[in-house]
């Protein structure tokens, strides 16, 4: 039977959808991880940590989802790219779960006694579950940019040649440090809205200026050294974008300064930066104003500038080697079947609809701000 949708373009579509899932989760568990990061230096009494927390106690739960299906999205339409990244980067998954599984435990256990220090414990350990993460991914994707150290034999097994300390480089932790301060800048933004006018809400203005400087800065540095750097791949080969997937019919070549190939290509990529550097200045400026509104609407755009311009330098690739250039995997050598990919396509279109509107339904009743005076008479908060 022949599909409605050729195979390049599902490819497309799903490289896209992707992209959407992995913006989704920034902007909405990306609030999370900025306000639990922001916990301890904002908040300095148990009733304002607890506001604080609040702002975020009701949603946190329902925000890690985007985070369990862009990875099943990654198994499902990518699983070469699932294979080599979830085994290769095995003891970093490892490290950002125990994060995530430390945060949950943090927001159950935290009020389950008075004493100051059984609550602080907890209030640290929201930090660690909420930066240990933002750190982690950005580092993973300054890996990505740079090259995994994997490569694949005739039969398509994949070999990883890395460590978890060979992880951290300089470019990596630039980009790990840009996540981190991309998530607080967000994290403060959102404070603004849902947290009570007071004390917290400055510092956590104070805190998320500083955080935006360093946003632009670093995506500048990072940026930077990208454009000027060793890293990048390029396809030299015949490319067959609806041919059957397998990476080692590919021919690449590592080549540094690639990355800015496809900003020449397609001008209209230009958007993306762009969009990153005037999110976080948009930002700032809402940090200044006292505008919540611009605040986060600035912060949200940044971080949609920073992830997109990572994944349209990149494009096709999405998973280079930096050992084995041959291996690199990219959207049209490394995806699910034909027939797969139409049917999670139909699944997506009829299910995404109802999780977006739920989404939206819930926050919409759960909306208004945490204040302090509510901690008091509902029980129902943390």
């Amino acid at each position: 039977m022949e599909l409605p949708l050729d195979y390049t373009t599902l490819r497309l579509i799903w490289w896209g959808l992707l992209g959407v899932l992995l913006i989704g989760f920034a902007l909405t568990d990306g609030f999370d991880m900025g306000v639990g990061a922001l916990l301890p230096f904002v908040a300095k009494t148990d009733e304002e940590r607890r506001m604080v927390i609040n702002t975020v106690g009701a949603t946190w739960e329902g925000n890690q989802v985007w985070f369990i299906v862009g990875g099943a999205a990654i198994f499902a339409a990518w699983p070469q790219v699932y294979a080599v990244s979830f085994s290769g980067f095995y003891l970093a998954m490892f490290l950002v779960l125990a994060a995530l599984i430390l945060r949950p435990v943090s927001f159950k256990y935290r009020s389950k006694r008075p004493e100051a220090r059984w609550r602080s414990m907890w209030d640290w350990g929201l930090f660690v579950g909420s930066f240990v993460p933002a750190l982690v991914f950005g580092v993973a994707v300054g890996n990505v940019l740079m090259g995994a150290p994997f490569r694949l034999t005739s039969d398509l097994r994949s070999f990883y040649e890395g460590s978890l300390l060979g992880l951290f480089t300089p470019f990596t932790l630039i980009c790990g440090l840009l996540s981190v301060s991309m998530l607080v800048l967000h994290g403060a933004a959102w404070l603004a809205i849902k947290g009570e006018q007071g004390p917290v809400l400055n510092r956590a203005r104070a805190i998320g200026t500083g955080a935006g400087v360093l946003s632009l800065a670093l995506f500048a540095i990072g940026g930077a050294m990208v454009a000027f750097g060793d890293m990048g791949f390029r396809i030299t080969g015949v490319l067959d974008t609806a041919g059957a997937s397998n990476p080692l019919r590919t021919a690449v070549e590592a080549a540094p300064g690639a990355w800015m190939d496809n900003y020449g290509r397609y001008p209209w990529m230009i958007i993306a930066p762009v969009l990153g550097f005037a999110g976080a200045a948009v930002g700032l400026l809402g940090m200044w104003r006292r505008s919540a509104l611009l605040a986060f609407g600035g912060s949200s755009a940044s971080a949609v500038g920073i992830i997109s311009t990572v994944g349209l330098s990149m494009f096709p690739f999405i998973l280079p080697s930096s050992i084995d250039a041959q291996s690199s995997l990219t959207v049209w050598n490394a995806s699910s079947s034909h027939t797969t990919l139409f049917i999670m396509l139909i699944v997506t279109a009829v299910f995404m609809p109802v999780v977006l509107l739920y989404t939206a339904w819930v926050y919409k009743v759960l909306w208004g701000r945490s204040t302090m005076d509510a901690l008091k008479t509902n029980p129902d908060l943390y």
